[in-house]
């Protein structure tokens, strides 16, 4: 069990590399990175510097090639794949600039379909998909199609259906990147609300604007973390707080 004051998750002197016939690429050099429980972390860089690849080791949904990865306490490269996805599933929230809600299903059925593949009773979904449902702001669009909606709204299904049950971690790539600057802001707003409710939020993004709302940022380069900074509106609500 995780002990108050620990670290969500820990990441030391991770490495990813990718080989074909004749080419050794290494999407990864040496990142090393803590985060704690109800923290927003957004991290930036050019395309092809290793934020999509961080973000897929830090969901489970790959493997580091050298290094060590902890999360909830759990020494992930020691779990077999069943046991990596289970603890993906039980804890870990994904929401993609896709927003992948299936057409032929309404608002109240994508939800539900995810809920179901998490092996939810069925008995205990309805609740789950209404509390859902209000939290997002999207109650009134329950028997709507994906097509009828805004893409707002399609991505607030979509993070719906990726937090319906209660996440540890929520890890976002390009959250915002097929939406307008209103619907964009509206989507950071969520995620700062699943920040307000407890879960550690980790957003890749190339917007220095919505960068700013996150307490801390990370500029990757060449598949390292080259720089860490602390928007101004963090920093000065915690020297508020030791006034």
């Amino acid at each position: 069990m995780q002990e108050i004051g620990q670290a969500l998750l820990d990441i030391d002197n991770i490495s990813r590399d990718f080989s074909s016939e004749d080419v050794r690429t290494h999407a990864l050099q040496s990142v090393s990175l803590s985060v704690r429980p109800g923290e927003f972390v957004a991290i930036m860089g050019p395309s092809g510097c290793g934020k999509s690849t961080l973000l897929a080791i830090l969901g489970l949904l790959d493997r580091p090639t050298a290094g060590r990865y902890r999360f909830l306490g759990h020494d992930t490269l020691t779990l077999s794949d069943p046991e990596a996805a289970k603890l993906r599933r039980e804890n870990i929230g994904f929401v993609f600039q896709e927003f992948a809600l299936l057409d032929h299903l309404t608002v109240y059925e994508n939800i539900d379909l995810a809920l179901m593949y998490q092996d939810v009773p069925r008995h205990l979904r309805k609740d789950l998909i209404e509390t859902a449902l209000r939290t997002f702001g999207i109650e009134h669009r329950r028997n709507h199609y994906p097509g009828a909606l805004s893409g707002g709204q399609k991505q607030r299904v979509a993070i719906a259906r990726a937090v319906a049950t209660p996440r540890r971690l929520v890890l976002a790539d390009e959250p915002t990147g097929n939406l307008d600057s209103a619907n964009g802001r509206e989507v950071i707003q969520v995620l700062r609300q699943l920040q307000a409710q407890g879960s550690a939020v980790i957003m890749v993004t190339h917007s220095e604007a919505q960068a700013e709302q996150a307490d801390r940022v990370l500029r990757m380069l060449d598949g390292r973390i080259v720089d860490e900074t602390r928007p101004l509106r963090t920093a000065q609500r915690d020297q508020l707080r030791i006034a």
